[in-house]
């Protein structure tokens, strides 16, 4: 066993004694020999920023006893007070505290490791969710002594979301993908790995389950993909079909589209799972009557004889209708009339409107009526036809003009000669 030995005078003097166990064998007291070494205890110390630790020091001779002397304490970084009481500073750099004698150029050492995060670790390291499933993640720092410390970090996902918890939540999109912590004023980061894998289709969902739609139009169904728990799944692959294309088709969007007046079943498939939707395909309503256009819109008529005109009602978009009632009208029923088919006849000669209407909407056509040529003359009769006159007397003949029908024709001139 080591001896200690005790001088009254150092703690007058503020020396540090050496332990019983650092003290060498063979110790005679302070005038033993000359120092030509200072310890100092402990040698070498791992703290934190504005973390104290009290130094000491003792002297060893030539000889190689252990004994107590006075230094001088400095250090490189933070503080020491004469007594050898170290506070570190808050940089991360390391420090080197020294004792000096006072009486000579003798000095000892210690270094003095700053404690540092050196390390971020994230965990879990890696995880293996279902779309749209979560995780929590944490992280950690590590000392330069291996010490593991809570550290302020801030959190970022190439896929999915996550909180500045930590709280991770998947995305839909299937795939690998990587969680980051980077310690906040620090370059110091770690990532976790991510695998997203697809969750099976349990059920299918359309909207709206039953729709009509009109001739010629279309009506969207949305398919809305479903796992156990009733959750969306998106990015699944749907297929539609109609039980009857010839009344409803459907293209791969869901787009349904009346082609004839029936009834249809449209079904939506992903992964197996299916959902149908009814259709009803209506009949359009018949648009109303925008205009009514009269062809000709100009005819001319000699009296007696007839023309034709032809009514047809138009939608706003000057699309023909059929089947719509026309109602004729002459503006002049003395010089022209019109049948309910539209047939024009002329009664004497002049001008007319004849107007065609429809639903409240109306066309016209202008009429002008002409008076008939005359009939040629065809054959003249002479009365009489023989006469016997005396020299010198006269007798009177007369000339009738008559149609090819033999009708008397007035008013035409005739000439006489023998």
């Amino acid at each position: 066993m080591y001896l200690r030995t005790r001088w009254p005078w150092a703690a007058a003097t503020g020396l540090t004694l050496l332990a019983a166990c650092e003290l060498a064998p063979h110790t005679t007291g302070p005038t033993s020999g000359a120092v030509v070494q200072i310890v100092v205890r402990p040698d070498s110390v791992a703290l934190d920023p504005q973390q104290t630790q009290p130094f000491r020091a003792f002297g060893r001779t030539a000889a190689g006893d252990s004994v107590p002397t006075t230094v001088l304490w400095s250090t490189s970084g933070g503080t020491i007070t004469p007594s050898g009481m170290y506070t570190a500073d808050t940089s991360a750099s390391d420090a080197l505290v020294t004792a000096s004698l006072s009486t000579s150029q003798v000095s000892g050492t210690a270094n003095v490791k700053k404690k540092r995060v050196v390390q971020i670790l994230v965990s879990p390291a890696s995880a293996v969710l279902a779309e749209g499933s979560a995780q929590q993640f944490t992280a950690y720092g590590r000392k330069n002594t291996g010490d593991s410390v809570s550290v302020n970090v801030s959190y970022a996902a190439t896929g999915g979301t996550i909180t500045q918890s930590g709280f991770y939540t998947a995305g839909q999109a299937v795939g690998l993908f990587r969680v980051t912590a980077k310690q906040n004023g620090s370059s110091l980061t770690d990532s976790s790995a991510v695998s997203v894998i697809a969750v099976p289709v349990a059920s299918v969902a359309v909207s709206p389950a039953s729709a009509s739609v009109g001739v010629g139009q279309t009506v969207p169904l949305t398919a809305t993909t479903q796992d156990a728990n009733g959750n969306p799944l998106m990015g699944r692959v749907v297929t539609w079909v109609s039980s009857a294309p010839l009344l409803a088709t459907v293209n791969g969007s869901g787009l349904v589209t009346g082609v004839a007046v029936g009834t249809a079943t449209i079904t939506v498939t992903s992964e197996g799972q299916s959902v149908t939707a009814a259709i009803t395909v209506t009949a359009l309503p018949s648009p109303p009557v925008a205009s009514v256009a009269v062809s000709p819109a100009t005819a001319s008529v000699q009296v007696g004889a007839s023309v034709q005109l032809a009514a047809t009602p138009k939608d706003a978009s000057g699309n023909p209708l059929s089947g719509r009632v026309v109602t004729w009208v002459s503006g002049a029923p003395l010089l022209v009339t019109v049948n309910g088919s539209g047939l024009v006849t002329g009664v004497a000669a002049g001008s007319a409107t004849i107007t065609a209407t429809s639903e409240g909407q109306s066309g016209t056509a202008a009429i002008t009526v002409t008076a008939l040529p005359p009939p040629a003359v065809a054959s003249v009769a002479v009365t009489p036809a023989t006469a016997s006159v005396p020299v010198g007397q006269t007798v009177q003949l007369a000339a009738t003009t008559k149609d090819l029908a033999g009708n008397l024709l007035t008013g035409r001139i005739i000439t006489w000669g023998t």
